[in-house]
């Protein structure tokens, strides 16, 4: 997946201009009707309002307010057998990990990865080892912010091999995206483009 990930955010420009060019040329009887300057500048609007727009923010609202839609928590202290239930009890793959009686205060994050290869694989005791012990602690974190447009992130996730990433701004931390909520806002991004194209194309603009 990560592999088809990475070609579909490395190709995207590919895709752009490939359409883009089709728009250009796919009625022949339209530049002898307008001036190059408005044909250029046609396409230079259609493309402003599409692709690579969304931005992570878009993401978040769109997640809602919940605690799946947001972020959820543990402390430093917790058991790892505590955090790995939380994230089952909620269906999610990553936690983000604050300081005890501190919860603006990101330490770092702890995900299902970490408890497969520092809990199960070591043979160690879930119920007796601590999330701090085992967390990617916070100067390791790959972060965003509500304004990182979303197939940057993708390529931040898939270049550093990670399925959860934080965004944090000047305020502190507003919540937590999955590569499967960026993939889902990067397909209805380009079907949208997609659509606008089209209705270009076939004079809706």
């Amino acid at each position: 997946m990560q592999g088809g990930i990475r070609a579909f955010a490395s190709h995207g420009s590919i895709v752009k201009n490939a359409v883009l060019q089709h728009v250009r040329l796919a009625n022949p009887l339209r530049p002898l009707m307008t001036s190059r300057h408005e044909s250029t500048a046609a396409a230079a609007r259609i493309e402003e309002q599409g692709f690579e727009s969304t931005k992570i923010s878009d993401v978040l609202k769109a997640k809602g307010k919940g605690a799946d839609g947001s972020w959820l928590w543990c402390t430093i202290d917790d058991s790892v057998y505590d955090a790995v239930k939380s994230m089952t009890q909620h269906n999610v793959g990553a936690l983000v990990v604050v300081k005890p009686g501190e919860k603006s205060s990101v330490a770092g994050i702890i995900t299902e990865r970490d408890y497969l290869r520092k809990i199960i694989v070591q043979g160690r005791s879930s119920k007796s080892t601590k999330v701090g012990d085992i967390m990617t602690e916070e100067n390791k974190l790959i972060t965003v912010t509500p304004d990182t447009k979303v197939l940057k992130a993708m390529q931040l996730m898939t270049d550093n091999r990670i399925r959860h990433i934080p965004v944090i701004d000047e305020k502190g931390m507003q919540g937590m995206v999955s590569i499967g909520d960026v993939v889902r806002a990067v397909v209805s991004e380009h079907r949208e483009e997609l659509d606008r194209l089209n209705a270009f194309i076939q004079g809706g603009y």
